[in-house]
């Protein structure tokens, strides 16, 4: 058949391809309405050649809808939807897909776009129907992760949550075992905050008796859990476990600390006293009645003293007036001040130096040191010296010290002795080249000359002529050394 020379021009230039249109929006409406009319026209055509009721409805797992199989199965799976409901929650879109539920379409049905019920509906309208859901898949989590949620573990895999950091009920261990266990599993962790976490659950949940029961097979525990109410300052419950668990002398001590919130000294004072009875160690008895003793008299010291520096009468109070009060001060400074203020009065009174070191058997280094520094800070030159000076039973007088002379060299002069004072002790410091270091340093020229004249050391005693004063005393002195004909020197 022939096609005319008019038919061949417009085929040659026809084209299936349409030109480029910058309108995309009128582009993309008319191909829309044209599959929409295409669509219809396959719904009109299924229409005149099938019929409903000739079409058999078939499931999507192939079984025809209505049978037994198929409702057995589609039971099972509405069972399974509803056990994985979790792992497929439910997400409303604004662009739902097709629902689950409506399984049993035919397949001429999904061509036709018709539902169960007979009404069709084009695949536009099903988008538009806000009425269905999307079911939209998710990866399954791990088990270990749904745990989080129901909390369901074990008292060592909580132990170990919470070593991680993590967050871990422990409310849900009802049991006395279970709290038990949780307690060993933390203490094996070696963990303190986790054993101290424990710890304040079963302080919550356990009777008093219960739990000192336990605590006290438990050592570990027990020192986190006292360590704990001390910190917490609980004092009424530590005193109770201490009770309980028949440690009396840990809590005599720690009653007695209680006395560190007492302000009032006199409350103080009747506080220790009511210490007394408390059942101590012999040690730490003789400890709180040397501190009750000492706060008594500090009490008597402290009325008496404020009351001779409000009446002026007192030479000393005026040229060295207090600068705070004794109350409450250790027992050193108590003697310090005593040897500063007190130091010439009679034995019998509470504030005599010797009084106090005998009510507290002070040794004698440690009198000897105190009142030492007391007496040079006031410049009493003759009391020093008189600490030193001693009677043998022949009657001869000597220096002697419980220090070493060169800690004496140092007391006096950080009080700032003068030079005379401290060439006596210094020439009492038995070795030679300490002696003459000390000498030099303090410039006390007549020891180093004396040193050197008895090492018959002529070259170093003409070397020191040279650091003195020119025509000085001191250089005299060398001089009638180095020309005295009876020294044998060695050099």
């Amino acid at each position: 058949m022939t096609k005319s020379k008019a038919d061949e021009e417009d085929y040659w230039n026809s084209s299936k391809f349409k030109a480029f249109t910058f309108d995309d929006e009128d582009d993309e409406f008319s191909r829309l309405k044209e599959s929409r009319q295409a669509v219809n026209s396959i719904r009109r055509l299924v229409e005149e050649d099938d019929d409903e009721d000739d079409v058999e409805k078939v499931s999507w797992s192939g079984e025809p809808v209505g049978s037994i199989s198929w409702s057995v199965k589609e039971t099972a799976a509405s069972n399974q939807r509803t056990d994985r409901e979790p792992a497929f929650p439910k997400i409303t879109t604004d662009t739902p897909s097709l629902s689950k539920s409506q399984s049993g379409y035919s397949l001429s049905s999904l061509f036709k776009g018709k539902t169960k019920g007979g009404n069709f509906q084009t695949f536009t309208d099903t988008l538009s129907d806000s009425s269905v859901r999307l079911y939209a898949p998710e990866l399954r989590k791990p088990k270990s992760e749904y745990k989080d949620y129901v909390s369901d573990w074990s008292p060592e895999e909580t132990i170990q949550r919470l070593q991680q950091g993590k967050t871990a009920s422990l409310e849900k261990f009802r049991s006395l075992q279970d709290k038990l266990l949780l307690l060993d599993f933390a203490v094996s962790a070696h963990d303190g905050n986790v054993i101290t976490a424990v710890l304040i659950y079963l302080k919550r949940t356990l009777s008093k008796e219960v739990l000192f029961r336990e605590l006290e097979s438990r050592q570990t525990a027990l020192r986190h859990f006292i360590h704990y109410l001390t910190e917490t300052k609980d004092q009424r419950l530590l005193l109770e476990l201490l009770r309980a668990l028949g440690r009396t002398e840990d809590m005599a001590l720690l009653q007695y600390k209680e006395h560190l919130a007492i302000a009032d000294e006199n409350k103080r004072r009747d506080f220790l006293k009511s210490c007394l009875s408390l059942p101590f160690s012999a040690e730490d008895s003789a400890h709180v009645q040397d501190h009750y003793t000492l706060l008594e008299r500090q009490i008597i010291i402290e009325a008496t003293d404020r009351q001779a520096e409000r009446g002026g009468k007192v030479e000393i109070f005026q040229k060295f007036p207090r600068r705070a009060s004794i109350l409450n001060m250790p027992l050193v400074t108590t003697l310090y001040y005593c040897c500063f203020y007190h130091y010439t009065e009679p034995e019998g009174t509470y504030s005599s130096p010797l009084n106090i070191r005998q009510t507290f058997k002070i040794s004698e280094k440690q009198y000897f040191v105190t009142a030492l520094a007391a007496r040079a800070k006031l410049k009493a030159w003759l009391d020093v010296d008189a600490l030193f000076t001693s009677r043998n039973w022949l009657g001869f007088t000597r220096k002697k010290s419980p220090l070493s002379f060169q800690r004496v060299v140092d007391i006096l002069q950080k009080n700032s002795a003068p030079t005379q004072v401290l060439q006596d002790y210094v020439g009492l410091v038995d070795d030679a080249d300490l002696r003459i270091s000390l000498a030099q340093k303090h410039k006390c020229h007549d020891i180093v000359i004396n040193t050197y004249r008895d090492m018959k050391d002529r070259q170093l005693l003409l070397a020191y002529r040279g650091k003195v004063g020119r025509g000085s005393a001191e250089e005299r002195k060398i001089d009638e050394l180095l020309n005295n004909q009876q020294i044998r020197w060695k050099n």
